[in-house]
């Protein structure tokens, strides 16, 4: 799936979202959506979540 057909299909969900859910549900299927893309890119192996909460060190 090319990323303009994941881009488009990213608001046509987000579309609904507002519509049924008002901005309560825009809101909430915006968090679990960067929720989803923070761990598919975890286990992609495209992200490193670890470096994120272990923080700097020295």
């Amino acid at each position: 799936m090319t990323t303009s057909t994941l881009g488009l299909l990213a608001g046509l969900l987000l579309t609904i979202a507002i519509v049924t859910g008002g901005l309560l549900g825009l809101l909430l299927a915006l968090v679990l959506g960067g929720g989803g893309y923070l761990i598919g890119g975890q286990v992609d192996g495209e992200l490193d979540l670890g470096s994120l909460f272990r923080g700097r060190r020295g």
